[in-house]
């Protein structure tokens, strides 16, 4: 579930200094973001913004296939992961202009260092053949739930770290009220769902013919956990470490569902995309 664009014949030097040029720049940053301690939070936010933007760049050029030859799709675990964490970075320095949340910035700065040293090394594998002109859409759209999801897991962290605090009657985490981190957190899990669910449709319109295949199954358990979530909540409501159990339950299915099954295949079985 991610598009991105490389040379046919693999990346042609040009091509290579491109991409390699923002990934050092992200990896830099991040590890200045991943050093600094919060006294240091302008330089660290700093850092920390600097690395997205690089991070940005690096997909964009993957994507538009800069400084290479005639491009195809090209997808794996590594760029998945990349992608949703980039994403959620987004979430993250859009929320951060308008409260406080300081506690989570060298948790994402060291992300960052992982998955793009990740797609670096792995950055996937080429797809010149595609099932339907609409799959694309469904890389997008799936990777789109990831970034929601990951959002939603970000927020969940810190519900959970603020209740905590509260109990122990300490700060909450960077001052944000528990009503409005638990707000957020279902905000972001509703808008996944959504997304997720459209994904999910457009896959199954497209797929000739029908598999169910590790991919399939964990992401329909996945999908099953965040309905379950959704309607407990509103039938029930549910909330607290009870309703971010789900959560991480769900977002880990479907983490199992895309990048860990692509792990398996391209890093354990060293075998191609199957279709």
């Amino acid at each position: 579930m991610i598009l991105s664009f490389s040379p046919g014949a693999g990346n042609a030097p040009a091509g290579a200094l491109a991409l390699a040029t923002p990934t050092l720049l992200a990896l830099i940053a991040y590890a200045v973001a991943a050093g600094l301690n919060e006294r240091h939070g302008a330089v660290l936010r700093a850092a920390l913004l600097a690395g997205w933007g690089a991070h940005a760049l690096a997909i964009l050029i993957d994507i538009s296939g800069i400084g290479s030859g005639e491009v195809v799709p090209r997808f794996g675990f590594a760029p998945a992961l990349s992608a949703t964490l980039w994403l959620v970075l987004t979430v993250y320095e859009i929320e951060s202009r308008f409260v406080p949340l300081p506690a989570a910035r060298r948790t994402l700065a060291l992300l960052g260092i992982a998955v793009v040293g990740l797609a670096w090394l792995y950055p996937g594998e080429l797809r010149p053949q595609l099932a339907s002109r609409w799959v694309p859409l469904h890389w997008v759209l799936g990777i789109a739930s990831y970034g929601l999801f990951g959002a939603a897991v970000l927020h969940a962290v810190m519900l959970n770290r603020a209740e905590r605090q509260m109990r122990q009657k300490t700060t909450s985490v960077g001052g944000m009220p528990l009503l409005r981190l638990e707000r957020l957190t279902f905000s972001f899990v509703s808008a996944g769902f959504v997304v997720l669910t459209a994904a999910l449709l457009l896959g199954a319109w497209f797929a000739d013919p029908w598999r169910w295949d590790h991919k399939t199954v964990f992401s329909m358990l996945g999908w099953v956990v965040f309905a379950s979530l959704l309607a407990g909540r509103r039938a029930f409501g549910w909330r607290g470490p009870a309703a971010t159990r789900w959560v991480y339950a769900g977002a880990a299915l479907l983490l199992l569902a895309y990048v860990g099954s692509r792990f398996v295949l391209e890093v354990l079985l060293h075998r191609g995309p199957a279709g």
